[in-house]
């Protein structure tokens, strides 16, 4: 395959300019707009975003609303860089505004679990619960299990609890089979699963327990899937969303792949099975439903259950579906079949009536609603309207209050808040302004949206961001930034990684391209990426950045391309397909060498949907030759960061190694900069500061 620069037809340029207007309408006096290259007028006087500061923001998530839906209650959490960790407190405020009241201030992350018609909060700290008035004031612990509960749901009469637990189910560590070595810490396996994310399978499982609760005491508890080598909730990433007691407080739903070995590998096939307290019965509800089932709600009324489903076994980026199925289960439906985007996540309205959700979409995540049949049975095509339009992402929806919805959102330049959704007007008004202070101290960086046509004819959306104080006249270094995924939007949302705020803030352009393989474009350019990684998606983004580079401010000898995952394949791929246009690349756990990572990688059912299938099959042989970054590591020339995380099982170590070696060896100028205690991410605040460090000190000096 041959990319060319020749390959981009006539382009179409849209300009969304963003300050902190929350509707498409709006556009900021502070920043004036005429031609598509004039975006100048950005106070000077506030300092660049450097990455402490980006540390030092409170990072909010809401909780729940109280059940008059007068206030709402959130967490903070603030870093330190002393001790290397996050404090995270509980705070309440008004719904329709107000100041804040911090309701804890004790050591350690508090998450609320209920809050009583009389007000009390019900809390998880340190594993066990406690309870306190809804003004913070007198806090009790009211249960005693030496800090063992976790993922918690408390049944609706009080009389039970349902949590997680780590039980020991296959010893793989057999020290009694070789009791004359017993400084050896071997592990054997026969099966996959040997290992997930980033950590090897010691025997032990994620199972959910349930047991009677009074007074503060616990019954015997229940493991509901002893000795089957099954988590639940999900790993690695599952929690209490995997769990849900029915109305009546007479049954308990889990979600779980009842697969092991090489079957858990290669499937997404995840089922909620509901559980009879009374009977101790165990029933599958989505048996036939062969994809990711996950997120079992009920209704207000209790009469109706709804979930998320995905169709198709192995696919994990399949379109996301609302199922709603009543109680006696004689009739089911799919509420979003008929359209034609993914779920991200839902709630029911507190009468039933309909449901929110969020999705991606057109760059941007937003608050949609369907309205429930008065019967399944029917099979009626419900009725679904997207319900807010802006310049956001609606990351959450914490619950609906008279008159609206409280919701977190983020934009690319300002980081998690709550937010009051009016019915009525439908705009978004702050509820929380945590970080408001800190962003009166930080320079702006504009975001424009632009079109681009792709080489296919197609319209490609990029999300542009401007440095601070940012002249059309001048020229400036400009990255392409590779997301990852690769089925994973890019929208308005505010990372504490690949913040492109904080790039930007550095005196770089940066444009962030919605190329194929992304929700929120429809669900034919969300699947177009799968079997094709190094072909449209690859094209697409040379068109994007050679559309930007016709601007005169893109100084076209100082262009790079970053990205980590599938961006950082892409990067490796750019490399020796990019014709001279890069001066310099990055990449982050990119994947390199698509023979040895579909060895080694360990949730096989992407591999498999993504690349076809295994190397030794004929049929993939495009993917393990054209779309392989290895064979084109004759063309790389330009100079190349690899950073790679030691726990990486995603993404293995070998991929940035193997990289790493080829450039050196090929006389490149190349860093490695290896992360041994980090995964797929960079968890740990201080590894997060020293890869911006790196980061920013690579582009100085390569671009």
């Amino acid at each position: 395959m041959t990319y060319t620069k020749n390959m981009l037809g006539a382009f179409l340029v849209m300009s969304i300019t963003i300050g902190h207007a929350q509707n498409l309408k709006d556009v900021p006096q502070r920043i004036k707009r005429t031609k598509n290259t004039e975006l100048v007028n950005i106070s000077s006087d506030r300092q660049a975003l450097t990455a402490e500061n980006l540390w030092k923001l409170g990072r909010v998530s809401g909780e729940q609303l109280t059940p008059d839906g007068k206030q709402v209650i959130y967490g903070v959490a603030q870093y330190n860089f002393e001790t290397n960790s996050a404090e995270r407190n509980l705070f309440a405020v008004p719904v329709l505004g107000g100041s804040p009241t911090q309701l804890t201030t004790e050591h350690g992350s508090e998450t609320v679990l209920d809050i009583t018609q009389k007000g009390e909060i019900i809390y998880l700290f340190k594993g066990d619960l406690w309870k306190m008035l809804a003004d913070g004031r007198q806090k009790v612990k009211i249960t005693e299990t030496d800090g063992k509960l976790s993922d918690v749901r408390l049944s609706p009469d009080k009389k039970h609890i349902l949590y997680s637990k780590s039980v020991l189910v296959n010893a793989f560590h057999s020290p009694d089979k070789h009791k004359d070595l017993p400084k050896s810490d071997v592990y054997v396996y026969d099966d996959l699963d040997y290992r997930h994310w980033d950590t090897f399978n010691d025997g032990r499982y994620t199972h959910p327990f349930v047991a009677s609760y009074s007074d503060g005491k616990l019954g015997e508890p229940i493991d509901l899937l002893e000795g089957k080598p099954y988590y639940s909730p999900q790993a690695p990433f599952g929690g209490a969303e995997d769990f849900a007691w029915s109305p009546d407080s007479k049954a308990v739903l889990y979600v779980t792949k009842k697969k092991s070995g090489k079957e858990y590998a290669l499937s997404t096939n995840t089922d909620i099975y509901r559980y009879e307290l009374a009977t101790a019965q165990t029933s599958n509800l989505t048996e036939g439903l062969n994809g990711y089932d996950t997120s079992p709600t009920f209704s207000p009324a209790g009469n109706r259950l709804a979930w998320l489903s995905m169709k198709t076994d192995g696919y994990e980026a399949d379109k996301n579906d609302i199922i709603l199925q009543d109680q006696d289960a004689r009739n089911q439906l799919n509420l979003t079949a008929h359209w034609d985007e993914t779920v991200n996540s839902f709630v029911w309205s507190k009468d039933g009536k309909k449901i929110y959700f969020t999705a991606p979409v057109k760059g941007t995540v937003q608050l949609f609603e369907v309205t429930v049949p008065t019967s399944l049975a029917t099979k009626a095509t419900a009725k679904i309207t997207q319900i807010s339009e802006g310049e956001f992402d609606v990351t959450g929806i914490v619950g609906e209050y008279d008159g609206g919805l409280v919701v977190t959102s983020t934009r690319l330049t300002r980081a998690t808040e709550i937010y009051r959704y009016d019915f009525k007007t439908r705009q978004l008004s702050p509820i929380t302004k945590v970080n408001d202070a800190a962003y009166a101290q930080i320079a702006e960086t504009p975001v424009k949206g632009r079109f681009t046509k792709a080489t296919d004819g197609e319209d490609l959306f990029s999300w542009v961001v401007y440095p601070p104080n940012f002249d059309p006249t001048k020229k400036y270094p400009t990255l392409l930034y590779c997301q990852g995924g690769p089925q994973s939007a890019v929208t308005q949302s505010y990372s504490l990684r690949w913040n492109l705020q904080l790039i930007a803030s550095q005196g770089y352009i940066v444009i962030a391209p919605n190329r194929r393989g992304m929700p929120g474009w429809g669900t034919k350019w969300n699947e177009d990426i799968s079997g094709d990684w190094g072909g449209q998606p690859i094209r697409d983004y040379l068109s994007a950045i050679d559309d930007l580079s016709k601007e005169s401010y893109v100084d076209t000898a100082r262009l790079g391309a970053v990205g980590a995952s599938y961006g950082g394949y892409s990067v490796f791929m750019l490399a020796g397909v990019h014709e001279g246009r890069f001066k310099s690349f990055i990449s982050h756990c990119g994947l390199f060498n698509m023979t040895s990572w579909y060895g080694t990688t360990e949730e096989l059912f992407f591999a498999n949907k993504d690349l076809g299938g295994p190397y030794w099959d004929p049929a993939n042989e495009q993917t393990y030759t054209e779309f392989n970054p290895i064979k084109h590591i004759d063309k790389w020339d330009a100079p190349i960061m690899v950073i790679q995380g030691g726990k990486d099982f995603r993404v293995p170590v070998g991929q940035g190694l193997e990289a790493f070696q080829a450039a050196q060896l090929k006389g490149i100028k190349s860093r490695l900069v290896y992360l041994p205690g980090e995964n797929h991410w960079v968890v740990s605040g201080h590894n997060a500061q020293v890869w911006q460090r790196e980061f920013f000190r690579w582009l100085e000096e390569t671009l």
